[in-house]
């Protein structure tokens, strides 16, 4: 049977409802910030610092140069316009989806859907969590340092003491929620009606269905064409959950069931899934971008296998540690593994592996955008190591350029 949408149509569609398909803007702001959360969805953090906290690295790959301190204000400052919740994995989302999440929260609550360690402590350590509870509602919000409560950390469960477990179970359940973040990124723990705007907590709980259904929608217009799989992923929603929901989605007309050439199964478009006649982007991305988080979707968007190989000891590692997949056009044309050096002021470029896309304007492409990176982490250079395939042709750049000045 022939497919309802070639390859290149989903490749353009997908990364056009991801944000690529336009120019950034000259000096972006707040307000831009606020239109790629909307388009996202949801933007995964981790604190992983060698080069930036991935949450920072998806806006730059769509607006470019962007203040930071933008998005930690959006995020943590006084007048927040977004909150942190376990969403695909931990994660930032604009305020006005917090409703749409209150039935993972009541899940929690029962101990359904969270980590195994959580699930024991919400049930042998009730009354200790009430205490936690009660000194943050009397003392204002806490980091765990501050909090002061409960017998220190002594192996599993990354180590973690008492008070810190009660924390993260309350963020869980969402009695409690991030106010704001310190030093090395530690989580500062406060009531939602401490943090929340009046209007997020005055605005009604839908039911799990509507709140699902809606959570769906979201994931397939950020997605423009997805799977069943790809849909479900977004949010990390129940497996059983999604297939009923994505099924009343069809039916009311709000996803409209497609074959796309080469992949397996049925896929589902967003009435509001657009695209342009040519993408023409470039982007170095985070391993945890939403392009690609997914690697089952990342290989049938790209025919680019890729793996986070953060996790996987040193001799085993294939591109590196922290491998920023590079966007050029439509295409995935290399990748290569960055280090920020703070203290010699350098981006330090690893290793560089070329993909099979890989054209003769890769080489300047990459050193571009590599410069821009540099540039919006305060860093005055850029450093080439000879490792990998493609780090001959990417040296020889900045060689040139070097030359030249």
């Amino acid at each position: 049977m022939k497919a309802d949408l070639s390859a290149r149509d989903a490749r353009r569609l997908a990364l056009a409802a991801q944000g690529f398909s336009k120019a950034p803007p000259a000096a972006p702001g707040r307000a831009d910030l606020l239109r790629i959360v909307g388009r996202l969805g949801v933007v995964q953090m981790d604190s992983v610092n060698v080069l930036a906290r991935s949450h920072y690295l998806p806006f730059h790959s769509r607006l470019g140069a962007y203040p930071r301190e933008a998005l930690e204000d959006l995020a943590w400052g006084g007048r927040p316009g977004l909150f942190e919740y376990w969403m695909h994995e931990a994660s930032l989302a604009s305020l006005e989806i917090q409703p749409l999440l209150r039935w993972r929260m009541e899940d929690a609550e029962a101990g359904v859907g969270v980590w195994r360690g959580v699930a024991a402590f919400l049930r042998s350590h009730g009354d200790f969590i009430d205490r936690v509870l009660a000194e943050i509602r009397d003392r204002g919000p806490l980091s765990s340092a501050e909090l002061g409560l409960g017998a220190p950390g002594a192996g599993g469960w990354w180590g973690w003491s008492e008070g810190k477990r009660a924390l993260e179970c309350l963020f869980w359940t969402g009695r409690l929620t991030t106010a704001a973040r310190r030093g090395a990124f530690e989580r500062v723990y406060g009531l939602p009606e401490q943090v929340h705007p009046p209007g997020v907590l005055a605005a009604p709980t839908p039911d799990r269905g509507e709140a699902q259904r809606a959570l769906l929608r979201i994931a397939a217009r950020a997605q423009g064409v997805a799977t069943e799989a790809d849909l479900r992923d977004y949010f990390r929603m129940p497996a059983a959950d999604a297939r009923l929901r994505v099924a009343e989605l069809v039916e009311a007309g709000d996803l409209t069931p497609v074959r796309v050439e080469g992949w397996r199964g049925q896929a589902y478009l967003s009435p509001e899934a657009a695209a342009p006649r040519k993408v023409r982007a470039e982007a170095l991305l985070s391993p945890f971008d939403n392009l690609i988080w997914f690697r089952d979707r990342a290989e049938r968007l790209f025919d680019v296998r890729i793996r986070l190989e953060i996790y996987t000891p040193a001799p085993r590692r294939v591109h590196g540690y922290y491998v920023l997949p590079f966007l050029e056009g439509e295409a995935i044309t290399a990748r290569v593994d960055l280090k920020a050096d703070r203290k010699g002021g350098r981006l330090l470029v690893q290793a560089a592996h070329a993909e099979p896309a890989a054209g003769p304007g890769t080489p300047e492409a990459l050193a571009r955008n590599l410069r821009r990176m540099a540039g919006w982490l305060g860093l005055g250079s850029v450093a080439v190591a000879p490792r990998g395939d493609f780090a001959p042709r990417l040296a020889a750049e900045f060689d040139r350029d070097d030359a030249a000045a």
